[in-house]
């Protein structure tokens, strides 16, 4: 308990009484409203007396009231009524010391973060961001992925379409007579990586001849410039007919930087990853497609005659480099990884994520 000094009072002033308690966060202000109304001045609705009030915080005269008071650990005063304004009514206050002793907040009534806390933070949100990565990368392989295989299927039905419009495969005069010669049938392959070197995707097996696909896009999108000119005048579509719609990438081979996807500057289209893809045709009409690397018994034998992806081998035992597919033509990509081998089984290491338009 403590009782202002009567100096720095005027007459008629009277102290204020302080009453210490630990009692809470919010000081609570008893206000005792006067007996009876002054002569000065006349009182506007009276309540009944004599009454007792207790403020809170959410009352407008709360503020009012603490603004008007100077409170000090050790002291409690209220300024002289006339020359401040205070009303006279103000009699008792009780403040807790723990509202004195407690740390100021800022504005927004919340502490700063910690340091352990900023960390924290900063830990979940990089994990976070990791993980969401990983799923991009994940949803953009198969992303292209299947793009890959759209593309194999579209480039296959094209030239099914082609072959029913002219009862013939869209081929140049040389390649048929390279076929008919060796009576089989004709592969656009490329050069790949393997994990002991280079490996030729040849014209037909063994023969030391390779051939992009070059010619056939030219034929089967109708253009008289691609493939040294193959189609010069729409010799080989004299329709006009444009059974293949694909995007023309502008990259060039001569030029260093990473290949694009789509048909390059000398007409060869090539999968998402920039590989070349690979066309082989059945330019013997027997109704089955014979690729020269799918044809390979380490590659496509799975128990016999029986082999990998739909393939058969039509000779006792399977054990010879004859396995086929049955239909007009087989178009497929090397993955994403750009590699192939030949001595691995198609469903296993190099060779397991190659996109096939029959699979």
């Amino acid at each position: 308990m403590c009782t202002a000094s009567q100096s720095g009072f005027r007459r008629g002033d009277r102290p204020l009484a302080v009453d210490w308690q630990d009692c809470g966060w919010c000081p609570l202000i008893a206000v005792q409203l006067p007996v009876a109304a002054t002569p000065r001045r006349r009182a506007i609705n009276p309540l009944p007396l004599p009454q007792r009030r207790t403020l809170s915080r959410h009352d407008p005269l709360f503020f009012k009231t603490m603004k008007n008071l100077t409170i000090n650990r050790g002291k409690c005063q209220v300024p002289s009524a006339r020359q401040e304004g205070t009303p006279r009514q103000v009699h008792s206050c009780h403040v807790s010391r723990a509202t004195l002793a407690a740390p100021k907040r800022s504005e927004g009534g919340r502490a700063a973060f910690t340091l352990v806390e900023l960390l924290t933070v900063i830990a979940i949100i990089a994990i976070l961001a990791a993980m969401l990565l990983t799923a991009l990368a994940g949803v953009k392989a198969h992303a292209l992925k299947v793009q890959a295989h759209l593309q194999t299927e579209q480039i296959e039905n094209a030239i099914e379409k082609y072959d029913s419009d002219y009862g013939r495969f869209p081929v140049s005069t040389n390649a048929q007579f390279a076929a008919s010669a060796a009576g089989g049938d004709y592969t656009y392959g490329g050069i790949f990586s393997t994990p002991t070197g280079p490996y030729s995707v040849q014209t037909y097996p063994a023969s030391g001849v390779v051939v992009s696909n070059a010619e056939v896009i030219a034929i089967l999108m109708d253009n008289t410039n691609l493939a040294n000119g193959v189609n010069a005048g729409h010799i080989k579509n004299p329709r006009q007919t444009i059974f293949l719609t694909a995007k023309m990438s502008g990259y060039d081979p001569l030029v260093p930087g990473q290949p694009e996807g789509g048909v390059d500057v000398n007409g060869v289209y090539r999968d998402p990853w920039g590989n070349p893809y690979v066309i082989t045709m059945d330019l013997n009409y027997d109704e089955n497609c014979k690729d020269s690397f799918y044809c390979l018994k380490a590659v496509s034998q799975s128990n016999g005659q029986t082999g990998y992806n739909g393939l058969v081998n039509t000779d006792p035992g399977g054990n010879t480099d004859n396995f086929q597919y049955h239909g007009g033509a087989m178009v497929w990509s090397v993955g994403a990884n750009g590699k192939i081998d030949p001595l691995d089984p198609a469903n296993d290491r190099e060779n397991r994520d190659n996109v096939l338009s029959w699979q």
